[in-house]
């Protein structure tokens, strides 16, 4: 499948569910759980169409992560803002929600970076010449 489309389909699905079930529950009346909905959303979306940076092989992974940053910083950080998860009407709940977004990401990075750093030396060692 061609990049384009499939960065499509990763980003349009999530929101289109997501966007569906903000719109009944707003219809309902249910703002707040609306507006978090909207925001998980576009939180799955944007991580589900960055993912494809890390399949771009001539990029190294410096830059793969500096890109999937920025990209996660203009795209998921704000929906965590609007979401309503945190009392922006104070310094502390900017910090928190600051720390959320930080600690989250470098905590998911971390994590699969190591789960695919065991699977391909697990793909090398299956794939490496018999002596």
């Amino acid at each position: 499948m061609r990049l384009p489309l499939r960065v499509l389909l990763l980003v349009g699905i999530p929101l289109v569910i997501m966007g569906g079930i903000g719109l009944l529950l707003l219809a309902e009346g249910d703002t707040a759980n609306a507006r978090s909905t909207f925001a998980v959303g576009v939180i799955i979306a944007a991580v589900s169409g960055a993912s494809v940076i890390y399949q771009v092989e001539r990029w190294s992974l410096p830059k793969q992560t500096l890109i999937h940053f920025a990209l996660m910083a203009v795209t998921v950080f704000p929906a965590i803002l609007l979401s309503g998860w945190f009392d922006l009407s104070t310094g502390v709940g900017w910090l928190l929600a600051l720390g959320v977004f930080a600690l989250s990401g470098a905590g998911l990075w971390t994590i699969f970076f190591v789960i695919f750093a065991i699977l391909d030396r697990r793909r090398n060692r299956v794939h490496a010449p018999q002596e």
